[in-house]
């Protein structure tokens, strides 16, 4: 090839006539690159200014995007995504994070418009001061989009009841009628206990999850007439709390959810016996967290549930006269936390009173998850889990101690010998007793993998874990296979958040390893 006297050869690679090769990573070839003195000087400049540099490159990278957005050549790297329709990528930015979603708009022409008509997930808090500035902000924000709204999450801290009715206005925007997912979270400081707001039986129709959520002290009500009026076609998540409900109330709501799948219901008052039948229900939780409140819940039965996945009890506080009976557990996999509190479980042909199982002939095959919250009897637990013989995560959550000395070995007991690989130990102290019930299964769980000691944050540090790694590895003789991992819990308490018994794209809802729910009220 003859070349110019006033170009010259730029590449990568020599080539047999004295040039360059050059390979083009999109082209997916070997190309000669001809780059005259101009274009040299150019190159020098660039050189000696990075912000020169970093400048034309984005010019030359928004050239070639519109390169492509043109001619839509395969060469150039072809968007498939952009392809689709205009409702499947608002649907697209809806669901990721609202900064994610934002960040939509620099990727090419065609993202551009839809950020502002993409369904809106809003986050709202009026506080009973600054009212009027609250609302007459959130009727802008409603007026501005020019999408509908997805998701409506409303914080309405007020001191009178007066002032309530106020929420009627914002739930009633005609924005709103296509509305998914609302939660609705009322704290009132004076003690009213004002009824649900009717607004919520005009977007019964198209609502997808509904959280309902107050203060103890100022408790919303749940009149049978409302409830009675509701209709939720659609809805596959509900969860009440600190809400006062009658047995009948309750029950009229959950006939009228013909594809419910997860129900959470705790500290709710004036629902003393709950039977649930059911054939779309997959997760229940279900709390009393008040002992001495009137009306507290006292029996859970469960009759027809084919589909349940998740029974799961988030606190502790409770009486001796609570009875979960569930009659029929086919794909019961996450059970707990089950404590000693506890007067009776009936799983099937299983019963359990306290804790202590009354005969071991009948067993629960089924539960891979299990959770036990226990004043700290060893052998309680130890004799507990022969219930359920292919458990494969334990969670043990420690409120006192009792003497634990005799460290038994060569256990044999099917859960330990073929399935256990995970125990989590929550409210770890490091003394005697702890010690020798985590060396119990280490010794004897052939098929560990790892033991998480969950302790408050106060005392984790990165000392103390190193401390308390060359402790266990010798006073357990754990092997290398067995792994100890510390996690720092705020509260020291290690129960479940009502958000993650509703998460069903989470296969274990005690998994507290990505939680970001700390700051919610359990």
């Amino acid at each position: 090839m003859q070349i110019p006297r006033n170009f010259a050869i730029m590449g990568r690679k020599e080539a047999t006539n004295g040039g360059r090769f050059f390979y083009d990573w999109q082209r997916g070839d070997r190309r000669m690159v001809v780059v005259t003195r101009a274009t040299k000087r150019r190159l020098k400049e660039e050189s000696c200014d990075p912000e020169l540099r970093k400048m034309r490159r984005v010019e030359e990278l928004r050239r070639l995007r519109r390169l492509e957005e043109e001619s839509g050549d395969p060469s150039l790297g072809e968007d498939l995504i952009s392809r689709l329709p205009d409702d499947v990528l608002r649907g697209i930015i809806t669901l990721l994070p609202t900064k994610d979603g934002a960040s939509t708009q620099v990727l090419s022409r065609r993202w551009r418009p839809l950020w502002r008509s993409a369904p809106l997930n809003l986050e709202a808090w009026v506080n009973g001061e600054t009212m009027g500035k609250d609302v007459a902000a959130i009727h802008d924000t409603l007026r501005a989009h020019e999408g509908h709204v997805r998701r409506l999450s409303l914080i309405w801290r007020d001191g009178h009841d007066r002032r309530f009715p106020v929420v009627e206005s914002i739930l009633g925007s005609p924005e709103l009628d296509l509305l998914q997912e609302f939660e609705l979270f009322y704290d009132n400081v004076c003690c009213q206990n004002p009824p649900v707001p009717l607004s919520v039986l005009r977007m019964s129709a198209a609502l997808r999850v509904l959280r309902i959520r107050s203060t103890r002290d100022g408790a919303l009500q749940f009149p049978m007439e409302t409830a009675c009026m509701l209709d939720f076609p659609h809805l596959k998540a509900l969860t009440l709390s600190n809400v006062n409900i009658m047995d009948s109330a309750l029950h009229g709501l959950l006939s009228r959810c013909p594809v419910l799948e997860s129900l959470v219901l705790v500290r709710n008052r004036w629902c003393r016996c709950l039977h649930i039948s059911s054939l779309t229900l997959r997760s229940l939780g279900v709390s009393d967290g008040f002992s001495s409140v009137e009306g507290k819940l006292e029996e859970v039965t469960i009759v027809d549930a084919p589909l349940l996945e998740r029974l799961i009890i988030p606190c502790d506080k409770w009486q001796d006269d609570f009875f979960v009976r569930v009659t029929q557990a086919l794909k019961l996999e996450a059970l707990g936390y089950l404590s000693d509190g506890i007067s009776r479980v009936e799983i099937g042909t299983m019963v359990v009173q306290k804790l202590v199982p009354v005969s071991l002939s009948n067993v629960v095959r089924t539960v891979k998850i299990l959770a036990i919250n226990t004043n700290f009897y060893p052998n309680v637990v130890i004799d507990f889990i022969k219930c359920f013989p292919c458990v494969e995560k334990l969670y043990v959550k420690v409120r006192y101690y009792a003497y634990f000395n005799n460290v038994q070995q060569n256990v044999s007991l099917e859960c330990l010998d073929l399935h256990l690989k995970m125990v989590e130990f929550i409210n770890y102290q490091r003394n005697v007793e702890d010690l020798n019930f985590i060396r119990f299964f280490v010794l004897n769980a052939l098929v560990l993998e790892c033991m998480k000691l969950v302790t408050r944050r106060n005392k984790c540090n990165v000392k103390w874990i190193e401390e308390q790694h060359q402790k266990l590895q010798l006073y357990s003789g754990a092997s290398r296979r067995v792994t100890f991992d510390f996690q720092a819990d705020y509260e020291g308490d290690g129960l479940v958040h009502m958000k993650h018994i509703s998460d069903l794209t989470t296969n274990d809802p005690f998994d507290r390893s990505f939680c970001r729910c700390r700051d919610e009220e359990r």
